[in-house]
């Protein structure tokens, strides 16, 4: 996988296993913060309207992930 990643010019950013007997470096700073975008969408899949889209609108949609977003960051 992080060859892959590589491969295409992306920085991969996935922490090693304890067990793994080469560890591999990555960044902890760019970790947390891809863990704060991972989080929000896992908040917001909780949002069965947003997980499903039943909006068709491209706007109610936007609206509804603001809405959710704004909630979550309150």
């Amino acid at each position: 996988m992080r060859k892959m990643l590589s491969q295409q010019g992306i920085t991969p950013c996935i922490p090693p296993r304890r067990c793994r007997k080469k560890p591999v470096h990555y960044s902890k700073r760019l970790y947390r913060k891809r863990h704060k975008i991972e989080t929000l969408f896992s908040r917001q899949k909780d949002w069965r309207r947003i997980a499903t889209r039943y909006d068709r609108c491209t706007q109610v949609f936007r609206s509804a992930i603001l809405l959710a977003a704004t909630v979550f960051f309150w």
